[in-house]
């Protein structure tokens, strides 16, 4: 059954919202992308213990979107200046419901790029696939100690530039 989609306000980053986001981020993974990753690579991809003065700089330094609804953070998402999607998160109780679509489609909007780029876990592939993406490679990705397989993925953006038609 499919769920409906819900009412939510998307914002850009504030430094005070980077421990929310690392704890829905553990619980996505250690969730949702179980059904696709074994323990130990879930443990290893999300340990609990995230350098949240590094994520935070990372924020920063990129375009960085919340999903939020009634207060409460349903979802972010972050994409540098080149395109690249870096971070794209749900909470387990809103999947399927259009947050990371309305994340996407925000930041594509706001980012003009020859194309947008991602690595995208096993359990995301088929979302970015309904955008338009495609992988470009599988690959292996070691995070400590533990091999994960992930997908680079791309799809054509826009320049910003508008083409006139005569």
């Amino acid at each position: 059954m499919k769920q409906t989609a819900i009412s939510l306000t998307l914002r850009p980053y504030r430094p005070a919202d980077c421990p929310a986001m690392a704890r829905l981020f553990y619980e996505t993974v250690h969730t949702v992308n179980a059904r696709d990753y074994a323990p130990e690579a879930l443990d290893a991809w999300a340990d609990g213990q995230p350098d949240l003065e590094r994520w935070n700089s990372s924020f920063l330094a990129h375009r960085t979107l919340l999903a939020e609804a009634g207060g409460q953070l349903l979802g972010f998402a972050d994409m540098d200046e080149t395109g690249y999607l870096d971070r794209l998160y749900v909470h387990r109780d809103f999947q399927g419901r259009g947050v990371a679509t309305a994340l996407c489609d925000a930041l594509e909007a706001q980012t003009p790029a020859p194309r947008y780029t991602t690595h995208a876990s096993i359990t995301a592939r088929p979302f970015f696939e309904s955008r338009g993406y495609r992988v470009t490679r599988a690959q292996q990705v070691e995070r400590r100690g533990v091999w994960m397989t992930n997908f680079v993925m791309e799809k054509p953006g826009s320049t910003g530039v508008q083409e006139e038609t005569p």
